[in-house]
């Protein structure tokens, strides 16, 4: 196994290892988490967040409907950028991981994310084997990360 350097993975590992840093030894932007306190703020930024998981599943589109199959290879590298920035989205949305559900939310997230850094661009191996348990994995995971996600966003406006 060889590993390969990846400009999308590079930026995604930094951002991830800044956002766990940050959380650890619980550096905030006081600011930032003032904004995170108001109401509306929460809700645009949930949005963004959750648009930014909706777009990732279009990956999965191209790769299933035949018609839009010549654009995978483009829509992969969208992906894979959009992954790299995904801590952003989640720290300009959420200095915390949460607790309970979202806390869980939090743990898949970004280990599902990690898992995409840890891609098999990266991770230089033609193993079928690998590939197919990878691939289940992160869709797995992937599924998992959007159905808490509706679920928390079927609480924040329920209950609020």
């Amino acid at each position: 196994m060889v590993l390969s350097t990846n400009k999308s993975t590079v930026l995604g590992l930094v951002l991830l290892v800044a956002f766990l840093l940050q959380y650890v030894l619980k550096l905030e932007w006081e600011w930032l988490y003032i904004l995170q306190e108001q109401q509306m703020y929460k809700r645009w930024s949930g949005l963004a967040l959750a648009l930014l998981i909706t777009f990732q599943w279009v990956l999965t589109l191209t790769r299933t409907i035949g018609k839009w199959r010549k654009h995978a290879m483009n829509m992969q590298t969208i992906h894979k950028w959009l992954g790299a920035v995904s801590p952003l989205f989640f720290y300009i949305h959420s200095m915390a991981l949460g607790y309970g559900y979202l806390l869980l939310l939090s743990y898949i997230f970004f280990s599902n994310t990690l898992l995409g850094y840890l891609n098999l661009d990266v991770i230089k191996n033609n193993s079928d084997a690998l590939f197919k348990g990878w691939m289940i994995a992160h869709v797995a995971l992937s599924i998992i990360v959007t159905i808490l996600m509706l679920f928390h966003i079927v609480m924040v406006f329920y209950y609020k």
